[in-house]
């Protein structure tokens, strides 16, 4: 019995010394901030060489989370909305310092100033329309009902004054993709990203469509799960999209060809902004481009109601990290990338 005793020790000591501290660190944030489930997958230099599921994609049911989950990405939308408008761009339909007026119509005197650039970089001033009343899901107001409504609010600065997230931006470059490809914008986007790029599980959100796989979203209150409210906000073109991490490699992979779009856009879109007075605001179109320990570093996390998401690349290391949750708190996808990353980068191996 000792000797039995001393070779289970002996197993479970072998078995720590070979534990993944990827998922010993994921489980500790889910632990820690009561996350449902979290799928997420690693690639570097173009192998996959981790895709892992934690926990449920549905509490009432307990059904676990899996690599083909489907979740909300929320803001990682952009990154489409952006590429959208850079395809129109290649075509020759627009260039990105045409005003926005020349694209959308009954637009307020005050956005005289404001160029499709200044939607793609958050430079705009125009007030952010998420938590205001009147944009719920269920209003699913049309495009000149969106524009007469966020239109009448104040502008809060001269275009290219300062840096200020703004969904109600791609919201109207949404808008600006259909009036010049003369296409609804899911049409669009499926047309000219999803379809080529094989992108086959990639939906609308739609709450009320039934979805093969479907995540459920969860929001943290007082300590306590519940399900996520799905009449929030009508996000568009700002974060409508729902995706798996194997999609998400995809549209990663073909960002690395010249499939979607030729090196000059994407040298662009991977530039930060800057504004009026020269100062670079970190901020590219639909990312994020602050280095992560000294690691170049092209991120965007999405957040809607009961959901986080988080696409990170650091080109110099041919590293992507793609993580999708039910949880609804803000920015903790994006927390988990970052320390799944540490992991891997060169400086930490």
């Amino acid at each position: 019995m000792q000797r039995i005793l001393l070779l289970l020790g002996v197993l479970i000591s072998v078995m720590n010394t070979f534990a993944d501290p990827v998922d010993d660190a994921v489980k500790n944030v889910m632990n820690a901030h009561q996350i449902p489930g979290l799928v997420l997958q690693v690639v570097q230099h173009g192998q996959t060489i981790k895709t892992a599921a934690y926990g449920q994609a549905n509490l009432e049911w307990n059904i676990p989370a899996t690599s083909d989950t489907v979740f909300e990405i929320g803001s990682i939308t952009k990154q489409f909305t952006a590429a959208c408008i850079l395809i129109l761009m290649q075509d020759g339909k627009l260039s990105l310092d045409d005003p926005i007026s020349r694209y959308l119509t009954n637009t307020p005197a005050s956005w005289s100033d404001i160029t499709i650039r200044h939607l793609l970089t958050h430079t705009s001033g125009i007030t952010n329309y998420t938590g205001l009343d009147g944009f719920e899901l269920s209003r699913h107001l049309t495009q000149a009902e969106f524009i007469a409504k966020i239109g009448g609010q104040p502008k809060l600065f001269a275009a290219g004054n300062r840096f200020s997230y703004c969904n109600t931006g791609y919201t109207l470059l949404g808008f600006i993709v259909e009036n010049v490809s003369g296409q609804p914008y899911w049409d669009f986007l499926t047309a000219r990203i999803l379809q080529p790029l094989g992108m086959t599980a990639t939906v609308k959100r739609e709450p009320g469509r039934i979805l093969a796989r479907r995540a459920a979203g969860y929001d943290l209150v007082a300590g306590r799960l519940v399900n996520r409210d799905v009449n929030y906000t009508d996000l568009f073109s700002a974060g409508e999209i729902a995706s798996t991490v194997g999609d998400l490699m995809k549209w990663n992979a073909g960002l690395d060809s010249d499939k979607i779009l030729g090196p000059a856009a994407k040298s662009q879109w991977w530039t930060p902004g800057k504004l009026n007075d020269g100062t670079p605001t970190g901020y590219g179109f639909g990312w994020f481009l602050t280095p992560l320990d000294g690691h170049r570093c092209q991120a965007h996390g999405g957040a809607t109601s009961g959901f986080s998401a988080a696409n990170q690349r650091f080109p110099d290391d041919g590293l992507k990290v793609v993580v999708l949750s039910n949880s609804g708190e803000e920015g903790v996808a994006n927390s988990v990338a970052q320390t799944v990353a540490k992991i891997y980068l060169p400086a930490n191996n």
